[in-house]
């Protein structure tokens, strides 16, 4: 059985035991004033007018508190006696008034802040976070939610999510201007030349061994009458004067071949942001590039990556994922046990943020005991909070029946003293 039901139900049978003992009450105070009519109707001795006093107060008691507990529920025995049923007249009020109250005396910002402060949040937390027990814990509960959350999506959305922020965003600009202001920024920070200076270095280590190269192609295509000699000096000519170049232009900043490539890249990077051939150019290049099967399916395919990665390290306790986490649990824990000034930063932060809350937000927090009994039906919220404090009220019938006895007798035994 449900708690809740269970606990209704219990608080049912109480409520119904604690009516039968009040109505009890009555009963007894009735029966008595009865038997004490019928011996006064006998000629009875002076004891019968006290024991009646008491028993007729009592009845009186017993029928007002009665009254006065029912009519906060419901109409005594069903008539329309104003002022009666009071909580399914006043429901609503009753909760706008609970709310107000809850809000000014509970969640007051003076209030929540001392309780806070008091509690000692970093403090503790921070010394139960630095036990390593704690730290694992901490990540195991990480992993589990990693792993629920990872378990929930669907790929279909996830895939979807990173077309619409990744891939379709990189399509969607134009490439051309974005890359030749980019380039202009490397190329004003002089970050081409050290990729100069590699291309140099390998133009020459090339030619170094360029001379069967540059045989086997004069072979090809020299002239069959050519004699040998001939085109084997051509060859050694063609090597050591190409040697030659590329060893100038490998060791002189200054070279034309140098001079003309940083020309052609700051004239690259301007007709990029400008030139609209150049960037209609840039254009087609793009279209090929996203129009290929690796990033029309780039989604996917991280996705399931990132997908099995994540799945992997959740579920494996020694994970660098869930290490990781653990670490810098404990670390954390230990900064706030040790550390006076993060400990002072972030209670600091909390105190800070439940103010702000508290100023701000109560109202919304309030509203939901105001908005829940706005939504009650009236029978049902006076059934639910009888069912509460109902029990409790039954004592409030039982004293008036007590109270009213013993005030009845008190009366007339000093009416009797004062009269005789």
């Amino acid at each position: 059985m449900n708690l809740a039901v269970f606990d209704d139900t219990t608080k049912r049978r109480e409520l119904r035991r604690m009516k039968a003992v009040a109505t009890g009450f009555l009963l007894v105070a009735t029966v008595i004033y009865l038997y004490c009519r019928w011996q006064e109707s006998r000629g009875a001795g002076e004891w019968v007018g006290y024991v009646r006093a008491a028993s007729e107060a009592g009845m009186v008691g017993a029928l007002a508190d009665w009254f006065a507990v029912t009519a906060l529920f419901r109409r005594p025995l069903g008539l329309p006696i104003p002022h009666t049923a009071i909580i399914k007249r006043k429901k609503d009020q009753l909760g706008d008034a609970l709310s107000n109250f809850v809000g000014q005396n509970f969640l007051a910002p003076e209030v929540v802040v001392g309780k806070v402060e008091a509690a000692h949040i970093p403090d503790r937390l921070g010394a139960w976070m630095a036990q390593p027990a704690n730290a694992q814990r901490v990540a195991a509960e990480t992993s589990t939610v990693l792993r629920g959350v990872v378990e929930v999506l669907r790929d279909e959305d996830v895939q979807q999510i990173i077309d619409n922020t990744i891939v379709r965003r990189l399509a969607e600009p134009q490439w051309g201007p974005p890359l030749g202001r980019l380039l202009a920024e490397m190329l004003n920070d002089n970050r081409q030349l050290p990729i100069i200076d590699l291309l140099a270095e390998r133009a020459h280590q090339w030619a170094l061994g360029s001379q069967d190269t540059i045989d086997r192609v004069i072979r090809r295509d020299s002239p069959t009458w050519s004699p040998k000699f001939v085109d084997h000096m051509l060859g050694e000519k063609i090597h050591r004067e190409l040697v030659e170049f590329t060893w100038k232009v490998r060791t002189d900043p200054n070279h034309e071949v140098r001079l003309a490539a940083n020309k052609f890249l700051h004239e690259f990077a301007e007709d990029l942001q400008h030139d609209p051939v150049t960037m209609e150019k840039a254009e087609k290049i793009k279209s090929e590039i996203m129009n290929r099967d690796e990033v029309s399916n780039l989604s996917a395919s991280t996705w399931k990556v990132a997908k099995r990665l994540i799945l992997d390290s959740v579920n494996d306790p020694r994970s660098t994922l869930r290490t990781k986490v653990a670490e810098n649990v404990e670390q954390l824990g230990r900064r706030l046990r040790d550390d006076d000034a993060v400990r002072a930063k972030v209670d600091r932060w909390l105190s800070g943020g439940t103010r702000f809350i508290a100023e701000h937000y109560t109202g919304e927090i309030t509203a939901v005991i105001s908005e829940t009994v706005a939504r009650w039906d009236a029978e049902e919220a006076s059934r639910k909070i009888e069912l509460q404090v109902g029990r409790d009220l039954q004592f409030i019938r039982i004293n008036g029946t007590v109270v009213g006895a013993l005030a009845g007798l008190t009366i007339y035994t000093v009416s009797g003293w004062i009269f005789g």
